[in-house]
């Protein structure tokens, strides 16, 4: 079964300096059929302006991963990690029993976009943690974050994976998955075919249930990039 979420129909939030949409409830944006999906519980697509960002706030029992899309982000935190993400990057910050962190537009001239996502973790407390890598654009799937941290992933605390997905040459390619799990896909940019009809454009999410496989297609000339949320 697939359930689609189109961008056009994500919450939205504007500050002035940040632009939001949110595929799940989050702050003032409440709806009961979207409250998240298995463990994943935010993906907002934020836009912030120049020199301006997130102040120093706090977090408890999350893991919480930001991908940069345009601009780089100025990341300090309250375990004394100080560091820049530029685009292409991923950063995973474990909560743990709490933690206080800032994210800033680290351009005074360029605006920023970047993908905030969180999971619920299945540990609780624990000291905090911080993870920062890029993967590349390598064709078509690309494990980014796993349980164990196998092959130089970054590790969270859930049963679950982010893989990365890009097609661009390769047009074509199947996930196989396991039916009784959950799988949730979010498109980055391009466009694609999940088969029966089924296309999903830039900011569009699906939630996918009993399935044993997922066809990805890409639709059109401009290349397709999107991320892959295998969950329990």
């Amino acid at each position: 079964m697939i359930t689609l979420r189109h961008a056009q129909d994500r919450g939205h939030a504007n500050f002035g300096w940040l632009n939001s949409h949110h595929s799940f409830s989050f702050g003032n944006y409440y709806d009961p059929q979207h409250m998240g999906f298995s463990h994943l519980r935010v993906i907002n697509d934020d836009s912030v302006s120049p020199d301006a960002g997130f102040e120093t706030h706090g977090h408890k029992d999350m893991e919480i991963i930001s991908l940069v899309l345009e601009g780089r982000i100025s990341h300090k935190d309250s375990a004394g990690n100080i560091e820049e993400l530029p685009v292409g990057e991923y950063q995973l910050m474990s909560a743990g029993k709490g933690i206080f962190h800032s994210e800033f537009n680290a351009s005074k001239t360029d605006p920023l976009k970047f993908l905030q996502i969180w999971i619920q973790p299945n540990k609780l407390g624990g000291a905090p943690d911080y993870q920062q890598k890029t993967f590349g654009e390598t064709q078509g799937f690309t494990t980014v974050i796993t349980p164990d941290g196998k092959n130089d992933t970054l590790q969270v605390k859930q049963d679950m994976q982010l893989i990365q997905l890009i097609l661009e040459s390769e047009t074509e390619v199947t996930w196989q998955a396991d039916k009784y799990r959950h799988y949730y896909v979010h498109v980055i940019e391009g466009e694609l075919s999940l088969g029966n009809g089924v296309i999903l454009k830039a900011g569009d999410g699906a939630k996918i249930e009993d399935q044993t496989d997922i066809h990805f297609k890409k639709v059109g000339q401009q290349r397709s990039k999107a991320l892959l949320f295998d969950l329990i």
